[in-house]
């Protein structure tokens, strides 16, 4: 049975990929008529839930959503849910990073921890769903560093490393990032629900 990843994020699709293989998965791309779900909550967990139910809906077939950001301790959290969306616009992750960098430029370094997070959402199309959640803590730097991944990957230098994340192979952050903590946690959980169906 397929399941569907409800994103059109490229990276995030291969990333996930990865994690839950052995699964016949697929993009939203598959589903044209499935527009953009807004992601109007509060908090990732409800974010991921609306996604995941949405698609599930629109597709008849199990779903997997995530809503994930970048919190930093002297923003208060921030930029959170709001990640993807900082500079305004959805997905420009140049802007959103250097407006990043820019509120935290008179910051001192060892007043820089963040962390990412990320929830996970398995819905079915009968309404059933389960949400994981998984971190990834670290401190930032002012000079974004590295080509993998995206985002602020460039910028989070993960707690017992010395390299950004955008520095690491996939592998390599694929075993520690908050996504991959994330789905390993729910990809059991696929396991047993969609076996189910």
């Amino acid at each position: 049975m397929k399941i569907v990843l409800a994103t059109r994020n490229a990276g995030k699709i291969a990333e996930l990929r990865r994690i839950l293989s052995g699964f016949d998965i697929v993009g939203l791309e598959e589903f044209p008529s499935i527009g953009e779900v807004a992601e109007t909550g509060v908090t990732f967990e409800e974010n991921a839930l609306l996604k995941a139910h949405a698609v599930a809906q629109g597709s008849g077939l199990p779903a997997v959503a995530d809503d994930s950001g970048l919190c930093v301790d002297v923003l208060n959290g921030m930029p959170g849910v709001f990640s993807a969306r900082w500079s305004g616009r959805h997905g420009d992750d140049q802007a959103n990073l250097d407006l990043l960098l820019a509120q935290i430029s008179d910051v001192p370094a060892d007043k820089l921890t963040a962390h990412f997070a990320c929830a996970a959402a398995l819905a079915l199309p009968s309404g059933e769903f389960r949400v994981v959640e998984g971190t990834l803590p670290g401190r930032l730097v002012t000079t974004p560093r590295g080509s993998n991944g995206f985002g602020y990957d460039p910028i989070l230098v993960p707690d017992g490393h010395d390299r950004t994340t955008a520095e690491m192979s996939p592998e390599e952050k694929d075993a520690i990032s908050h996504r991959g903590r994330a789905f390993r946690a729910l990809a059991p959980i696929v396991r047993d629900l969609v076996t189910d169906v």
